[in-house]
């Protein structure tokens, strides 16, 4: 029952929220190649739950991500699809990656409220965006915290040392929010050489009061190996399930016309004819992801009797087929391309033709696999009329109830 006494979260026209996320840092504790925020976990890069999450609660109106110097294409391909993203270089330290975060979202305009949030917390959830929401209401700032709940103590070395009371302490966790130019004007003011694990520690120093809000479990930081491991225990995979899609497509060899596959121009003499850029590779791979949640194909999509889609790259069906699997909580596990045809060689651009397809879908090469053959100079593609091309897609998906 509704209590009537009980405050609505702001509405969002009425207040202009920004997402601000650190996703600078190296990660190294984690293990793996890649920094852990653009690593994999539970089927899409790290940095992007945080992201999504803001922007599927409707109530931001953009979210700015701080990236080291050397991370601009790795955010851009954990991010493919997404829409009112900034990026913005980070410091040497968490709290100056911050206050950049902070100055460029004060360049760009108006902000009443920011909610500064860390990268590796994925498990963020819409009604703790709310309860921040609420609070910032009749507070200045607000920070979820958990109980402690197990003992404490100080060590020695290998040995245990005295006790701590745990009465009156708690476990602080991220998005922190605060109204904008009080906590902007704080970090400006921050002591430079003073470590800042956190945004409350800046609010702190700056007299800023902050309240209390509820945290989640759910919302705890990924940090060690055994935390991206832990995704693939029983519980978390006997919700999802694996699908399959297929994908064909043939496309006629003309002269006078450049030949592009899978996102690639390739040296030749012909060139494939269509409405597009007529790219058989991309439109059979398209078709596939598109067939692995049931959503028709290619020309439901991007019907080729519409002109705004005449020479059209054929490189923005294949994202879209792979936000639109993305926007069902789906991840691309791996796709398994197949092209048909007696001239050009395939193999001198086979890895380019992986990479092109890793950057528009945001998979890792590892996951892209690009193979050709021919029909033994049998049929249109034998005789050199055209060239056709082969997909297979798989995804990991909820089960639908």
């Amino acid at each position: 029952m509704h209590n009537p006494e009980e405050k609505e979260p702001v509405p969002h026209q009425s207040i202009h929220r920004v997402a601000l996320i650190v996703a600078a840092g190296k990660g190294t504790r984690a293990g793996g190649v890649l920094p852990k925020q653009f690593r994999d976990y539970m089927g899409k890069p790290l940095l992007r739950h945080s992201v999504e999450a803001f922007q599927n609660s409707s109530l931001f109106d953009r979210c700015v991500i701080v990236i080291a110097q050397d991370q601009d294409e790795m955010a851009a391909n954990a991010l493919i699809g997404l829409d009112d993203i900034q990026y913005v270089h980070g410091g040497d330290t968490r709290q100056q990656s911050v206050c950049n975060g902070l100055a460029s979202i004060a360049q760009a305009g108006v902000c009443d409220e920011v909610y500064i949030h860390d990268a590796a917390r994925p498990g963020l959830s819409l009604q703790l965006i709310k309860k921040l929401a609420q609070a910032l209401r009749e507070n200045t700032g607000a920070v979820p915290v958990l109980p402690v709940v197990d003992s404490l103590s100080r060590r020695e070395g290998d040995y245990l040392a005295a006790a701590i009371d745990r009465d009156g302490l708690c476990r602080i966790q991220t998005p922190q929010a605060f109204h904008f130019d009080v906590i902007y004007e704080a970090h400006q003011a921050y002591d430079a050489d003073a470590e800042a694990t956190d945004d409350a520690r800046v609010a702190q120093a700056a007299a800023i009061d902050i309240t209390l809000v509820d945290g989640e479990e759910a919302l705890r930081k990924i940090t060690f190996p055994e935390d991206f491991n832990a995704v693939d225990s029983e519980q978390v995979m006997s919700s999802r399930i694996t699908r399959t899609g297929m994908g064909f497509d043939v496309h006629r060899l003309v002269k006078d016309e450049e030949l592009w596959l899978c996102g690639v121009m390739i040296p030749h003499d012909m060139g494939l004819a269509g409405h597009s850029d007529a790219d058989v590779a991309l439109h059979a791979i398209t078709d596939a992801l598109l067939g692995s949640i049931a959503d028709g194909d290619i020309g439901d999509h991007f019907p080729p009797f519409e002109e705004k889609w005449k020479g059209a790259r054929s490189d923005a069906f294949v994202k879209f087929a792979a936000e639109r699997i993305r926007k069902q909580g789906g991840s691309i596990n791996n796709i398994d391309l197949t092209i048909i045809c007696e001239a050009p060689k395939i193999g001198p651009y086979r890895d380019d033709m992986r990479q092109s397809l890793a950057n528009m879908t945001g998979l890792n090469i590892g996951q892209i696999s690009v193979k050709a053959t021919t029909t033994e100079r049998l049929g249109a593609t034998g005789r050199g009329e055209g060239i056709a091309a082969q997909a297979v897609a798989t995804i990991t998906m909820a089960e639908p109830t």
